[in-house]
């Protein structure tokens, strides 16, 4: 695995601190989206078709590092939008690592060049770059071409500066395996210290909705793409290995959405990442006040298809404190791709899909309206004078 010494030391101390104190629910990754604005138009992205007013918005530094005082999660994942837009991002970065957090930047990479100078190789920084896929797949993911080849680029000179480098893969239901095992292989080449993946998920704010998978091919599909690299055992992951276990079919996890809570400009966003029902002032209040048993798959709709990350990389993490044999045997010898896969999470007891985000959308818009100044009437103009009141 990819994950440095000192954040696996730093992040298992503080795992095992919460499992020690049998807390139930801890956060183990923030995910701070300081604003939604994108330079680019991604066909699986939920986040573009806001309306400007909302793309406009910004959380300051002091809300930023606000919410990772309130939080505490030893791992702050900044995501947007394209999180380089924000002018104060190198200021909330150098807040975050000197809080002892590790700060993963996620970023298309366009603005990467132009804006690398204002950050510094540190053991808890990281750059997380999008790329999903070879350059033909990825160019057609973010509907542009030229991207996959900046974004290399930019790898290159963050490597060369000595940063850490990662990047982040999504994979939809039109992924070759043979073509994404020679692309892991590629990044490898290229020097990327980690891989981030994670099947696609077709939450509802997503404009193509037709390209995401299902639980059913997202296994097959790992399975045939880590068949191909010893297991996985040929490519460097940023993740857990019961998680990638899991993305092969071979565990049966429930999500556990408060591992990777989200603070967005609309505030602490419930359930997850991913859904959004509602949002809180505070993370205590996200915590306290959201009925955690109303979502995940198996308990709503919305969920039914998901195996991203932000749900279940949280319960792999739990699952190799309690079971560290079984972690380790994946370690060594890979993910299994073959034979009987795990039995899945029964859908039968789901509750139905509320779809009630545009409310959300509209109160956000009424709040940003409320604090908005008026702009000051221009004074009528004076009426033109009489010829008596020109001679007076």
């Amino acid at each position: 695995m990819a994950i440095p010494l000192l954040q696996a030391m730093y992040v298992g101390s503080y795992v095992v601190k919460h499992h020690l104190l049998r807390t139930r629910r801890y956060p183990l990754v923030l995910m701070l989206e300081p604003l939604f604005r994108c330079n680019l138009a991604c066909s699986g992205c939920g986040k573009i078709d806001y309306p400007d007013p909302i793309l406009n918005q910004r959380l300051s530094e002091a809300e930023c590092l606000e919410a990772v005082d309130e939080c505490g999660a030893p791992v702050v994942s900044i995501a947007g939008g394209e999180p380089l837009l924000h002018k104060e991002l190198p200021s909330i970065v150098r807040g975050i690592i000197a809080r002892k957090k590790f700060v993963y930047l996620c970023t298309n990479a366009l603005l990467m060049e132009k804006k690398i100078d204002d950050y510094e190789p540190n053991p808890f920084f990281v750059w997380s770059v999008h790329l999903d896929g070879d350059r033909e797949a990825h160019d057609k993911s973010v509907c542009q071409e030229g991207v996959y080849d900046r974004a290399v680029e930019a790898i290159r000179l963050a490597k060369r500066k000595g940063f850490r480098v990662n990047i982040n893969c999504t994979l939809f239901n039109d992924t070759d395996p043979e073509r994404v095992a020679s692309f892991f292989d590629e990044v490898k080449r290229i020097g990327v210290d980690g891989i981030t993946v994670s099947p696609g998920y077709a939450y509802e704010r997503a404009p193509d909705q037709q390209h995401f998978l299902n639980r059913e091919k997202t296994k097959t599909l790992f399975r045939d793409i880590f068949r191909r690299g010893r297991g996985g055992r040929n490519w460097a992951f940023s993740q857990s290995g019961l998680f990638l276990d899991f993305l092969a079919g071979n565990q049966t996890y429930h999500c556990t959405p408060w591992g990777n809570p989200t603070r967005t400009v609309f505030g602490w966003q419930r359930p997850c990442y991913l859904v959004g029902e509602g949002y809180a002032k505070t993370y205590s209040e996200l915590m306290a006040s959201t009925d955690w048993d109303k979502y995940g798959t198996g308990n709503y709709e919305k969920c039914a298809d998901c195996m991203v990350h932000s749900g279940y990389e949280a319960t792999a993490v739990k699952d190799t404190l309690r079971h560290p044999l079984k972690a380790l045997g994946v370690a060594l010898r890979g993910v299994k791709t073959d034979g009987e896969m795990a039995p899945d999470v029964v859908l039968d007891g789901q509750r139905p899909a509320e779809y009630v985000f545009s409310r959300h959308v509209e109160i956000k818009l009424d709040e940003i309206k409320r604090k908005t100044p008026a702009k000051p009437k221009a004074a009528p103009k004076a009426a033109p004078k009489t010829a008596d009141e020109q001679v007076a």
